[in-house]
Formats: C-alpha cells, sequence, structure tokens
C-alpha cells in the first residue's frame, strides 16, 4: 500500500471516527432538549375554538382575550372533552389533543380529585391555553389550582391551574350544574387511567 491510499486511508477512517462522535454528541442533545413551542395569537386560538366549539365563538374570543390579558400568549393548547362529579370530593376525567406550532402533537389524558363545597355533575368541551411550557413532556405532571374561583366570559367558564412554572387554563363551556368550590388538580398523563391520584 502506497502513502498516497495510506493518507486516504487515514483521512477517510478520522472523517467516520469524527462523523460518530458528532453524530453520537449531536444526536443525543435533540432527543434530551426538545424545542420550546413557540407561543399562539389570539386570532390563531380564537379560529381553532372556533372550528372545535361551533357557534360559541363571540363568548370563545372574549374568553381568550381575557386570559391572554392576564398570563399572555401561550404556547401550546388542548383541545377535548371531560366529565366530572362531585358530592363534597369529587372527580374529572378528560382527553383530546395537545397542539404546538413547532414542538409536534400529542395525545393526552387527564384526571383528577377534588375536595371542598362542591355539588353536582358536568360534561364539558374543554381547551386548554397552557403557558411557559418549556417541552411537550413538561406537560404530563400534576397541576394544583381553585376551581370555584372561576369566572365566567360569555357563557365559558376559565380557571387557572400551575405547576413548575407552567400554567394551564382550562375553558370550559357544557352541559349539566355543578355549584361550588373546591381545591384539587388535574393530573395530565399519555396513556388513559381510572387512578385519578
Amino acid at each position: 500500500m502506497n502513502s498516497m491510499s495510506r493518507r486516504a486511508l487515514c483521512q477517510r477512517l478520522g472523517l467516520g471516527v469524527f462523523a460518530a462522535l458528532s453524530g453520537a454528541a449531536g444526536g443525543s442533545g435533540p432527543a434530551l432538549a426538545e424545542e420550546r413551542p413557540i407561543p399562539y395569537t389570539d386570532n390563531e386560538l380564537i379560529d381553532n375554538g372556533h372550528r372545535f366549539f361551533g357557534s360559541l365563538s363571540r363568548g370563545l374570543a372574549e374568553a381568550i382575550q381575557s386570559a391572554t390579558k392576564r398570563w399572555g400568549q401561550p404556547n401550546a393548547y388542548v383541545l377535548g372533552q371531560e366529565a366530572g362529579g362531585a358530592f363534597v370530593g369529587g372527580l374529572r376525567f378528560g382527553e383530546g389533543s395537545m397542539y404546538t406550532r413547532n414542538a409536534g402533537d400529542r395525545r393526552v389524558f387527564w384526571q383528577g380529585p377534588s375536595l371542598g363545597l362542591d355539588y353536582g355533575a358536568d360534561g364539558d368541551r374543554t381547551m386548554m391555553l397552557i403557558y411557559n411550557l418549556p417541552s411537550t413532556e413538561a406537560l404530563y405532571q400534576r397541576f394544583v389550582g381553585v376551581d370555584g374561583s372561576a369566572y365566567l366570559v360569555g357563557g365559558f367558564g376559565v380557571t387557572a391551574l400551575t405547576a413548575n412554572g407552567v400554567t394551564v387554563v382550562p375553558i370550559r363551556t357544557g352541559v349539566g350544574a355543578r355549584l361550588g368550590i373546591n381545591i384539587g388538580y388535574l393530573k395530565f398523563t399519555e396513556h388513559p387511567t381510572w387512578n385519578p391520584f
């Protein structure tokens, strides 16, 4: 083997090792550090909510504008359905899809207990605005809040739940009768479960 082919072989071997090492280092980075979702504008949220909620778009627009005035621009949102009931202690279960502009969409499930002066049952279509979400994986945790502090805007109930700097603002409309105040949490999961804890 002449010196030219040895040099070419060493260069190829060196390039192969460099590519393997940089691929390994670069390959593990994006998988671990997922891109932060980009915020949505009010108009984008209202358009997507209008398709989901239908004719209740005026009330939805008011609810979204009230939420963004208070918490800013969300960088993800969930559209789904949920059902809940309470007699002092309560439970809530839901399912839907989380949407982001640049970090992918995910199927999500949520469930949670509550405790308080709360009576009744309801079934809701729900849009959840999500603020300060660092990655889609960060949604899978428990978010605590007081549900009776909800206020109605155009027929929509709006509350806020927080965990580790992330805020989830459910905007609900539906059927049923529920009255009272409670404290509880929603636990988001990747798979459905009947265990609210």
